[in-house]
């Protein structure tokens, strides 16, 4: 974007827009989801979040709801959110400030059209295991290949894409899942519904990594590993097996 041609906005600035509006359904799945999300014990006070977005006549990347600064995924209600733009983070529904890591969802909304939702947490177990020296965690499961679909892309700690999203656009395009050593990890998906399926997955890999590499320790043995090329199978026949119904409907 040129910023010489682009408009004076700041980030958070309340430019309301009548022909923005709440939409329940979508309201409802936001409250619904974070709940989800929180009821598995993957919230962490007001840290982490998620954004939705949804399709807009006036706004060429849609508009996204978020839940505002200080308040939890936990504790968020249909009230509390707000909606922005994507490019500039123009508050155009609700009255509070989004968080700082809402510019790192917005770019990652701008650079794919096809992800509508991202989920943003601070994963206990995810921090503890690359915190034990473990550079990356590996595939144990059918189930994760087939949902994620693309390799999960690894940030050093001294990268922080909520503060700086620059370099987000230099492997955005080739990843679903983002982790953050020290800090957590960011899932995205073509639905919200997908982006939760994609979290609760990861999670469940991860917690089995932490297992396995327990109980070799322990024993001696060798984790059996998924393989790269299975995972690459699994990736470009992930629709086919996780939602035919979808790839019916774009046959």
């Amino acid at each position: 974007m040129d910023g010489s041609t682009a408009p004076a906005y700041r980030v958070n600035e309340l430019t309301p827009d009548p022909k923005v509006a709440f939409d329940p359904k979508v309201v409802r799945d936001y409250v619904t989801y974070a709940h989800r999300l929180a009821a598995r014990g993957l919230v962490n006070s007001s840290v982490g979040g998620m954004v939705i977005r949804t399709a807009h006549p006036d706004y060429a990347d849609g508009v996204c709801y978020a839940k505002p600064q200080g308040l939890s995924l936990e504790e968020v209600e249909a009230e509390d959110l707000v909606i922005t733009d994507i490019p500039y983070g123009r508050i155009l529904q609700g009255g509070r400030a989004t968080t700082v890591g809402h510019q790192m969802n917005r770019e990652i909304l701008r650079l794919r059209p096809d992800v509508n939702c991202v989920i943003h947490l601070h994963h206990d177990e995810t921090i503890a295991f690359l915190a034990a020296g473990f550079e990356e965690f590996r595939s144990f499961s059918l189930t994760y290949g087939y949902l994620m679909q693309k390799p999960a892309h690894y940030l050093p700690a001294s990268i922080n894409v909520e503060e700086d999203v620059a370099p987000i656009k230099t492997f955005i395009q080739d990843t679903n899942c983002i982790i953050m050593r020290r800090h957590g990890f960011t899932v995205l998906g073509r639905t919200v519904s997908e982006a939760y399926h994609r979290t609760c997955v990861l999670v469940s890999e991860v917690k089995r990594n932490i297992i396995v590499e327990t109980l070799c320790a322990v024993t001696g043995k060798t984790p059996e590993y998924i393989t790269e090329e299975q995972l690459a199978y699994m990736a470009q026949h992930g629709d086919a097996v996780m939602y035919p119904t979808l790839v019916k409907r774009q046959g």
